[in-house]
């Protein structure tokens, strides 16, 4: 028996959530309820059409599915299991959709007690930057079970261009976390051929724009590489070094649980700890060549 759905619930309207509801709110067709710690995203969206919210409560009283965009696993259980979260409320809600990046055992096993409750758990992680969030071209990695993707597709097809069932649940989480892994190490090798390169009297503009035309070339190299490295310009509130060293270390964990070994990895994790404790933990991670060219706050 297929679910009825007639409003969408969001909770956590920050540097990603606010744009993805955003979208949702656009192009969903149905009414969306949405709430945040913080008033001012609730009043900006307010003026897109979002209902706002002042709790969670309110919003799970009018939404069948919701969808979360939070900060870890533990918030993300917080908001599903704590005092004043989904499942205490009550409510409609007969689906939750985690569209953070979580870690992949306990994103399991919160599936499990929420499906005790009769409320099904889909993982939906998200990739690419806060430009592409505005947009609407995110790539949406889903964890679920086919007929649970099927519900919640067209309503992520709102948010992203890409949207691919990944396997059953945690399975999304899967592949985000990896491509974060990838992306991390990547940007890492790129940061010490760009120090390289510069102390051997090339120009790092000059460097990567013909790496980028030929087998080196990478949306890493592109992105993170040229607007960031090369100029020099890490940023707050982009995506810090802290959130880079919560997804490598989830990498790590999963390798861990696997036995397999991930020792670039861990170089890449270790780089991204020392650039924290330097004082670029809110800065845009590829701050890390700071440390590999010998400079610091």
């Amino acid at each position: 028996m297929s679910k009825v759905t007639e409003k969408l619930g969001f909770i956590g309207l920050g540097v990603m959530g606010e744009p993805m509801c955003a979208n949702l709110v656009k192009k969903s067709k149905l009414p969306v309820y949405g709430t945040d710690f913080r008033k001012e995203p609730r009043e900006r969206l307010a003026k897109e059409g979002l209902h706002p919210c002042g709790s969670i409560s309110e919003v799970c009283a009018n939404a069948d599915i919701i969808f979360l965009s939070l900060p870890s696993i533990k918030e993300v259980t917080e908001v599903c299991l704590g005092t004043g979260g989904i499942v205490a409320s009550g409510g409609r809600v007969h689906t939750i959709v985690d569209m953070s990046t979580s870690a992949v055992k306990q994103t399991r096993e919160l599936a499990d007690k929420l499906r005790e409750k009769g409320i099904t758990f889909i993982d939906a992680p998200v990739a690419r930057m806060r430009q592409a969030a505005k947009d609407g071209t995110l790539s949406i990695m889903v964890g679920g079970s086919d007929e649970s993707f099927k519900l919640v597709q067209p309503f992520l097809l709102c948010m992203g261009t890409e949207v691919t069932h990944c396997g059953d649940t945690g399975s999304g989480q899967v592949v985000k976390i990896l491509n974060n892994m990838i992306v991390f190490m990547t940007v890492h090798a790129l940061a010490e051929a760009l120090s390289i390169g510069r102390k051997a009297g090339v120009d790092g503009a000059l460097l990567f724009d013909v790496m980028s035309k030929g087998s080196a070339d990478s949306f890493a190299l592109r992105t993170p590489g040229q607007k960031a490295l090369v100029p020099g310009s890490f940023p707050e509130n982009t995506f810090p070094t802290d959130y880079a060293i919560k997804d490598i270390k989830l990498a790590l964990e999963l390798a861990q649980q696997g036995g397999i070994g991930a020792k670039s990895a861990e170089l890449t994790a270790a780089l991204l700890e020392k650039s924290s404790s330097a004082g670029f933990s809110l800065n845009y991670y590829p701050a890390f060549i700071n440390l590999i060219e010998g400079n610091s706050k």
